[in-house]
């Protein structure tokens, strides 16, 4: 178990795709950043009747390709292909819901990794920070 903090970015230029990049940090007790922790990046594609195409890559050496369904104010993706280098850590699936709620953005991601079948890994409530 851990505490963590996260900035989360969804940036859009007017294309259809928005930009997705995400880093964390684990804290302490007393919310003190403690050390770095994930980086990822990629891109939200929506396409024809409310599906979701989703490209993801990690710093640690993985890459994902996510395919889901928006719902209200919601979203979920799973999984379709998980690519790593040779010093990557095995990743082989994920599951993520994203949920709109009270103005916050909840999400709970599950994984497959290091021979583990899928399991929670992470939650979170990201409030919206003014820019």
């Amino acid at each position: 178990k851990f505490e963590f903090g996260q900035e989360l970015i969804f940036a859009h230029d007017g294309r259809p795709f928005f930009h997705y990049f995400s880093r964390t940090w684990i804290i302490d007790a007393n919310g003190d950043k403690v050390r770095d922790s994930a980086l990822e990046t990629g891109f939200v594609r929506c396409r024809p009747d409310r599906q979701l195409e989703v490209l993801l890559t990690h710093a640690t050496g993985f890459a994902e390709v996510w395919y889901g369904e928006i719902g209200d104010a919601r979203f979920e993706i799973t999984t379709d292909a998980v690519v790593r280098t040779g010093s990557a850590k095995e990743v082989t699936a994920g599951k993520r819901l994203y949920g709109y709620v009270d103005g916050d953005l909840l999400y709970a991601y599950d994984m497959a990794a290091m021979g583990q079948s899928l399991q929670p890994h992470l939650w979170a409530r990201l409030q919206r920070a003014d820019a």
